[in-house]
Order: structure tokens, then C-alpha cells, then sequence
């Protein structure tokens, strides 16, 4: 009965790999959170403690490709930011953010990635890189 339901494609297996640069062969995050719906966007990273981006990377998902905005309120640590087109290729990124500023992103995103602060700079990250989930 399984199988026939995988045949009708009513039944899916959702695998998380973590978060990885498949350019580069470097696993960022061996575990995220999607962001999807307005309300875990606006949250992200807000009144947690480092540790939190430590254990997960957290993916904003977005419908279509737009200038992001990014905000640091109410997070006292900094972190790394990739910005991903809808090939999830990186168009932007910026290296340690530090609580209580803004970025806007240079080109359009669909996804955003919260990674730890150094995590760009550990994995050779670069623009044009391809990341997986």
C-alpha cells in the first residue's frame, strides 16, 4: 500500500540534510529551521542566545526573488548571512552582523540563511556558490 502511494505521490519522505555549500563540499549547518510564514520570519533569531544558531542555521523562504531586509534587534550576538537566489546560489553575503544593525541585501533573494558568525569565512563561501538543504 506505501508504494502506491509514493506512486501517486500522496506520500513523501522529508530528509533534512542540513545546510550545505556544495561548491565548496562544507557542511554549514547539520541542521536548520524553515522560516515560512510571517511571523517565524519576523521571530528568526530574535531573544534567543548563541547556542540557538549553533545547533540549526535557519532558512527564510520567500515566494519570489526581493531586496531583503535584515535586522539584528533583539539579537546580541552577530551572525553570517547568505543570501541565495531561487537556484539557491548565493547572490550576497555578509559576515558577522552584529546585534542591533540593518542589511540590505545588493541583489534580489529568495531564501535567506542565518549561519554562526565565522561560518562564511570557516567554508570559503563566495558568491556564486551553490547551497543545498
Amino acid at each position: 500500500m506505501t508504494s502506491f502511494l509514493y506512486l501517486l505521490g500522496l506520500f513523501k519522505v522529508v530528509t533534512k540534510t542540513g545546510v550545505i555549500n556544495k561548491s565548496r563540499k562544507y557542511v554549514l549547518s547539520g541542521d536548520f529551521k524553515r522560516c515560512c510564514s510571517i511571523l517565524s520570519k519576523a521571530k528568526g533569531l530574535m531573544f534567543t542566545n548563541r547556542s540557538e544558531v549553533l545547533r540549526r542555521a535557519y532558512v527564510f523562504e520567500f515566494s519570489k526573488p526581493l531586496f531583503q531586509s535584515m535586522h539584528m534587534m533583539f539579537v546580541v550576538y552577530p551572525i553570517d548571512i547568505l543570501f541565495l537566489d531561487e537556484d539557491k546560489r548565493v547572490v550576497d553575503l555578509v559576515e558577522g552582523l552584529k546585534p542591533f544593525r540593518f542589511y540590505n541585501s545588493i541583489e534580489r533573494a529568495m531564501y535567506v540563511v542565518e549561519l554562526p558568525n565565522s561560518m562564511i569565512k570557516r567554508s570559503g563561501t563566495r558568491i556564486g556558490d551553490d547551497i543545498v538543504w
